[in-house]
């Protein structure tokens, strides 16, 4: 959902995100300022895989299919403690990030038709998107503030379906990764 702007949003569009409530009370105020698709409703996230599929081809199977891919991942835990940039860009970066690259690869397995971020990317970056398109001063004064509020730790334990009605991102379902085995 990240890295696409708000405006650009069409009726009927979907993506697959983590949620990073742990993340909330220090992004928020940044996000809802600076980037876009806050505003449109899509919360602090990681994305497993924008764009998927239109809404209209998500029925109960193809969300018995994603539970079943989800469902074969383990929960996990992610740190993050430093930002990054692309161009344009200002994110949380998440470590270890082999967790979210692995439900992107196995969604992508699944349906290849949608590959991540339309295939605009050669090697798809997890991370928190914080900032869009904005000043190098703006930047530089939300990178200082995040660094001051880090680390968040996160736990993983769901990929939920978000689906663009029109004006605002929806969840319309969550699919829960496996348990961890206790230590």
């Amino acid at each position: 959902m990240a890295d696409d702007d708000a405006r650009g949003f069409q009726a009927g569009q979907s993506g697959l995100i983590v949620r990073v409530p742990e993340a909330e009370p220090l992004v928020r105020a940044w996000r809802d300022r600076l980037d876009p698709s806050a505003g449109a409703g899509v919360p602090a996230h990681v994305t497993v895989l924008f764009p998927f599929l239109d809404a209209s081809l998500v029925d109960e199977g193809v969300c018995a299919e994603i539970g079943e891919v989800i469902g074969r991942h383990q929960s996990f835990e992610a740190r993050f403690d430093r930002c990054g940039r692309f161009p344009g860009v200002l994110y949380l970066a998440p470590e270890p990030d082999a967790g979210f690259r692995s439900l992107t690869e196995a969604i992508v397995e699944r349906w290849s038709e949608y590959p991540p971020f339309g295939g605009q990317f050669d090697d798809v970056v997890p991370h928190l998107t914080i900032a869009q398109g904005q000043g190098q001063a703006v930047v530089e004064k939300a990178e200082a503030d995040l660094l001051a509020g880090l680390p968040v730790v996160a736990r993983v334990s769901a990929v939920d379906l978000l689906v663009h009605d029109g004006t605002r991102w929806r969840q319309r379902a969550s699919f829960p990764l496996a348990r961890a085995p206790l230590r």
